[in-house]
């Protein structure tokens, strides 16, 4: 198993596909983008699919989230989802993306074996979601949403990330969208993995200002279930004669980390483990798989790296120093 130093067991896996991305979202990346890896040094199909069948059959990996960058640009996806499925145990699969082109491909992707997906939409009026993501798209990605509610990929689950003085007016307008529909909304403090130099704590919407509008308009309460290791605090809105009932999340991984329940791994599309998404360190798998080297030896080489999992991210440590990749490097 992946057992860190404090007693975590790691059985989520985060496998990042590709850094490259069709949106240029403003917490994320620069306006003109980043210099992508070039395509040498990213993973085969083959050597994703072994180090994803290593994880579940070794190391006691339960679930399996697909990330990017934008994981839809990765051309075999569907390939890499139908091997994943295959593994016995079978793994919970899902995606995390955007959305741009997922109704041409979710029907695929749903047949591969996908179980569910979490998609990014920070606004629904045209003008915010074009200023945060850079790209006038916000129409591709309600297609998305809808086909792969159609898909039954339920509960389909929405991404927002609420920026200060751009897309606070959405909170509420995002929550009734989500409940009317079913979709279960999952809303994240912004955190230091964009430009560098461009993270503000100061400027950053805290957990407290979006719960805020929402007791308000909802009346909330704690959801009953146990959180366990999910990042998501979740909130029941209850049903009534004027709005449908459902639940919405909170990812306070700033002003309320749950670094101490974290049961996550990562490997990024480059073939590098990295036990937080906030490590200065990493570890090259890569190099074992293309040296020759064993399943083995990727077990010892990835059990020796989670067993120094730093005990948290370290946001709030004077010493706090930014990763050197973004989050669309490192994978979500």
């Amino acid at each position: 198993m992946l057992l860190d130093g404090y007693g975590r067991t790691a059985r989520d896996l985060r496998v990042s596909l590709t850094d490259r991305c069709n949106l240029r979202c403003t917490y994320c990346m620069p306006a003109e983008g980043l210099e992508w890896q070039p395509v040498e040094e990213t993973l085969t199909d083959d050597e994703m699919l072994r180090v994803i069948r290593i994880a579940v059959e070794r190391l006691g990996v339960t679930k399996i989230r697909f990330t990017g960058g934008e994981p839809l640009l990765r051309g075999g996806l569907e390939d890499i989802v139908a091997g994943a499925a295959r593994l016995d145990p079978r793994p919970e699969l899902a995606l995390t993306t955007n959305g741009l082109g997922l109704d041409k491909r979710v029907a695929a992707l749903a047949a591969a074996g996908l179980d569910r997906v979490n998609i990014s939409l920070d606004s629904l009026d045209p003008q915010r979601y074009a200023q945060l993501a850079r790209r006038d798209r916000l129409d591709d990605v309600l297609k998305g949403i809808e086909a792969a509610d159609r898909a039954g990929l339920r509960p389909v689950k929405v991404n927002s990330v609420i920026m200060r003085g751009i897309n606070e007016p959405d909170i509420v307008p995002l929550s009734q969208f989500c409940l009317e529909r079913g979709y279960e909304l999952r809303f994240i403090e912004q955190m230091p993995l964009g430009p560098r130099g461009e993270w503000d704590r100061e400027a950053m919407v805290t957990a407290e200002e979006i719960l805020a509008p929402l007791q308000e308009r909802y009346g909330l309460s704690a959801a009953e279930e146990p959180r366990g290791a999910a990042p998501a605090q979740l909130w029941q809105v209850a049903a009534d004669d004027s709005q449908p009932g459902g639940r919405i999340g909170v990812i306070a991984s700033v002003t309320h980390p749950f670094c101490g329940d974290c049961d996550r791994t990562r490997i990024t599309s480059d073939g590098q483990v990295r036990t937080c998404l906030f490590s200065r360190t990493e570890t090259d798998l890569r190099a074992i798989l293309r040296g020759g080297g064993t399943d083995d030896d990727v077990v010892a080489a990835w059990t020796g790296a989670h067993r120094a999992k730093p005990r948290a991210h370290g946001i709030d440590d004077d010493d706090f120093v930014q990763p050197e990749r973004t989050m669309s490097a490192i994978g979500g």
